[in-house]
């Protein structure tokens, strides 16, 4: 089971299009939105687990064109962020005040998301720890990834408050939005290069 965590814990703790759009909405939005978002991303996240137990996911991606539709349309979606991100002037902002972010928009992010996929897939196909029971090792699964998903999200919903709560002199608020572009876009290469359709 301690390793089974750690692997949670280390799937769930890198870059990856949720933990860096919470701290968008965050620093961009503030408190309420980001908590909405959060909610969706966790209702999101479970939606994912409980498609990839079912198998659906798995019949899904099974289909020739699944795979790379929902491949490109999220590197679509996160290279538009990315952009919107480093080019967001001077206010810290993984994503500029144009319409509050909400719990669907969350829901439908970790709908897209590949991360999501890969690691729900990776964490209920491996690392077997119940050997009485497979329903018992999907439900202390469940359990167990969510009370690791649920603190590291907050962390990164906070460091994204914190950022909006600095005065910081202009030209490094300009470099901290193209260096977060630059981090959401390199999630996207690696997501499209290392996942071939």
């Amino acid at each position: 089971m301690l390793i089974f965590l750690s692997a949670v814990f280390f799937l769930l703790i890198t870059p990856g299009p949720g933990v860096l759009s919470v701290a968008g909405v965050s620093a961009a939005f503030g408190t309420g939105p980001a908590y909405r978002y959060l909610f969706g991303l966790f209702i999101g996240t479970n939606l994912v687990g409980l498609a990839v137990v079912s198998g659906l996911a798995g019949l899904m991606l099974a289909q020739p064109l699944v795979r790379p539709i929902l491949l490109y349309a999220s590197a679509a979606y996160l290279a538009y962020l990315a952009a919107r991100i480093a080019f967001s002037g001077t206010n810290i902002a993984f994503i500029k005040k144009q319409s509050t972010p909400n719990t669907v928009d969350g829901v439908l992010l970790q709908l897209i998301n590949p991360k999501a996929y890969v690691v729900n897939t990776t964490l209920f196909a491996g690392f077997p720890f119940v050997q009485f029971s497979s329903t018992m090792e999907v439900i202390w699964k469940f359990v167990l990834i969510n009370s690791v998903w649920i603190p590291i999200h907050f962390l990164w919903l906070y460091a994204g408050l914190a950022l909006k709560r600095m005065d910081l002199p202009q030209h490094i608020q300009r470099r901290i939005n193209y260096g977060m572009g630059l981090a959401l876009l390199l999630v996207v290469l690696l997501a499209v290069l290392y996942n071939p359709a």
